[in-house]
């Protein structure tokens, strides 16, 4: 009977063993995009033809230096990266997982201590003496043994946690790249708007005291010296709008900063032609060619499943579903035996005096089995917890994947429509231009009359005003999609964080 409950007894810590080496997590599945296999918008041809060769980099491996020329943008970006608060907390957040992640890596070694401890009581005994014992030594306190994974599986959630945190930094770093440069050529716009407010100002001030001068002598009737004053204070409005465009954005450009931007680092000041120059189609069209922002490159678009999965918020949430999937092993465990051991071993003396001079080797050693037997259905209630949060893991990865989606096809619509709306603005303002000429010199001749002057300088004005932003909106456009395809993410230098 003996050697059969050894055998039993053997063959049943072989079983634990056995089961133990078997991991409760499921295998984990990258679930199927829930997206189109091609882009809505088909790329532009100087893009299609990037894609095409063989040597093109995508937008992940184009970094932003090299990305964006302007010698001005990259110290602002390298501004920004040095100094941001939201990017900040970022980093410091992933110093916060990665110690949780040490922590939980840490109880699956045990953990020892020094210890010294002393009794000092009566003895239950007559005469009853008072009895002294001092032990001192090393402790081992309540090691579990992780048999089923329980320790594994919460210590693989946390490092999917630490991934999905400095996945965030990566998103971070992206967002705060693309928006430097939408508030600099933003700024850069409303420097244009301002310089050409102030001109068209200056030119309407001087026709008001010419008009102004003749209504006087009574050469002019009220009508017109009326409709001349609408269109100077109209442009007055324009300037002071532009102002407070320029001031606003000025202010978030140093709030992503976190600095007061330096002045040789913010867009080059304007320089705009005579006012007769503007009426010149040629020059308006060089103004726009030649003066404004310099353009961006085409960027190779690639498949979506090629150009989704590289984005950082992507990956982020995909971490997110892994750390779900390994907390299903952990609330499993649970429903296992938790096997603890505690022991310790040192020296035990009578006196706390001679305690490491002659006292007696002591040690001891206490196993702890904790078997689940009726918990009114707790762990059954944490598996299907575990399990439905991996479902929602699943959904918001999901998720994340269709709106980059959706971001990268608005972005390459976008880069398409704008470009021919800025193409169709600017042939606008030629004609404008063209007809504000025209419009002189039938004014001169005594054939158009001062409303027909004025109607076509207001229309030269606002399709200027309109082929500035057409031109601001084209190029964040390109900001846009190179942000949606995860472009802008360079690994920092190594520093201290402050």
């Amino acid at each position: 009977m003996t050697k059969f409950t050894a055998v039993k007894s053997t063959l049943a810590l072989a079983a634990i063993l056995a089961l133990g080496a078997c991991s409760l997590t499921p295998d984990y599945k990258r679930p199927d995009a829930p997206v189109a296999s091609d882009w809505p918008q088909a790329p532009s041809p100087a893009a299609s033809a990037a894609s095409s060769a063989s040597s093109a980099a995508n937008a992940t491996e184009l970094p932003w230096s090299t990305y964006f020329p302007d010698a001005r943008l990259q110290g602002l970006i390298r501004k920004s990266l040095e100094n941001n608060r939201d990017l900040r907390v970022a980093v410091l957040n992933i110093e916060q997982v990665r110690a949780q992640y040490q922590v939980t890596r840490a109880d699956q070694l045990p953990t020892l201590n020094a210890s010294i401890t002393g009794t000092r009581q009566p003895s239950t005994v007559a005469p009853y003496p008072v009895t002294t014992t001092a032990q001192g030594g090393v402790t081992i306190t309540a090691f579990e043994l992780d048999l089923f994974g329980r320790l594994r599986a919460m210590s693989a959630a946390a490092s999917a946690q630490l991934l999905a945190t400095e996945e965030a930094r990566k998103s971070a770093h992206i967002s705060l790249v693309a928006a430097v440069a939408n508030t600099y050529y933003a700024i850069w716009a409303d420097r244009w708007q301002l310089a050409l407010a102030e001109q068209t100002l200056q030119a309407r001030q001087g026709s008001m005291k010419l008009q102004q001068l003749k209504f006087d002598n009574g050469v002019l009737n009220e009508l017109d010296l009326r409709s001349t004053q609408s269109v100077l204070e109209a442009a007055r409005i324009s300037r002071a709008q532009a102002q407070r465009q320029l001031a606003q954005d000025t202010n978030a450009l140093n709030l992503l900063l976190g600095e007061t931007a330096p002045a040789d680092l913010l867009p080059p000041a304007p320089v705009l032609p005579t006012a007769s120059a503007m009426e010149d189609p040629q020059a308006v069209s060089a103004l726009v060619r030649d003066a404004l922002w310099p353009g961006l490159s085409e960027l190779p678009v690639g498949l979506p499943s090629e150009a989704l999965l590289k984005r950082p918020d992507i990956a982020q949430a995909e971490q997110e579903l892994v750390s779900a999937n390994a907390n299903i092993g952990a609330a499993r465990a649970n429903m296992f035996p938790r096997i603890s051991l505690t022991a310790s071993a040192g020296v035990v003396s009578d006196s706390l005096s001679g305690l490491f001079s002659d006292g007696r080797s002591a040690w001891s050693f206490s196993p702890g089995v904790v078997l689940p037997i009726f918990d009114t259905g707790r762990n059954l209630a944490l598996i299907d917890s575990a399990k439905v949060k991996r479902e929602i893991a699943v959904a918001q990865y999901e998720k994340a994947l269709q709106s980059a989606f959706r971001e990268v096809a608005d972005a390459l619509v976008a880069r398409s429509s704008f470009a021919d709306q800025a193409q169709a603005q600017q042939n606008q303002t030629d004609a404008e231009a063209a007809r504000l000429r025209l419009a002189t010199l039938r004014y001169s001749s005594g054939v158009a009359s001062q409303l027909d002057l004025l109607d076509a300088q207001r229309s030269l004005f606002a399709s200027q005003q309109a082929l500035i932003s057409a031109q601001l909106a084209r190029q964040q456009a390109h900001i846009t999609l190179y942000k949606a395809l995860g472009g802008g993410w360079t690994p920092p230098e190594p520093t201290s964080v402050r």
